[in-house]
């Protein structure tokens, strides 16, 4: 039997349909990656980085995976590709972004892949969503859970939970 991690998700979009984007994604990370466990609500968020774009739909998911950390990235990268993602700027528009919070209590540091995700305690908008969802995971560099690095976090950026009622993700 293959062995089963833990990872953390977030999906985020501010291009297109962003509601349609978040399930679109959802639906083929259940398809190619694993199960999802728990999904936060759906947030409404300021653009970190690059200030001058739409505001994001974000949603931190839970999932089960058998895939190994650097086999989900390929296969994230893959959902994004397939909704139609195009890498042109840093921290731009994007019709999806799916990051790796966390992978278990792993520390991965590759060219390609940080896990846990190097900009987590500096974003205001993923540790709300992953509040909600793991509040007690505790960062395993930091020593902090999740709840102590939102309490910490300097980021003042606007987060809300997204009143359409059609997010059913």
């Amino acid at each position: 039997m293959p062995e089963i991690n833990i990872a953390a998700l977030l999906l985020g979009t501010n291009l297109g349909d962003r509601m349609n984007n978040l399930n679109k994604a959802s639906e083929y990370i259940v398809q190619k990656a694993g199960t999802i466990t728990k999904k936060s609500s759906i947030y409404e968020t300021a653009p970190w980085g690059i200030k001058e774009q739409d505001n994001f739909l974000n949603c931190a998911l839970l999932i089960e995976t058998p895939l190994a950390a650097t086999n989900l990235l390929d296969e994230l990268l893959s959902i994004e590709k397939k909704l139609g993602r195009e890498r042109t700027e840093k921290w731009g528009p994007r019709i999806i972004d799916i990051d790796i919070l966390y992978y278990n209590g792993d520390i991965i540091n590759e060219p390609d892949l940080k896990i846990p995700h190097p900009f987590l305690q500096d974003r205001r908008f993923s540790l709300v969503a992953l509040n909600e969802i793991s509040p007690d995971w505790e960062h395993p560099i930091l020593k902090k859970t999740v709840k102590q690095m939102l309490k910490d976090c300097e980021d003042d950026s606007w987060v809300g939970v997204c009143p359409d009622p059609k997010g059913n993700l």
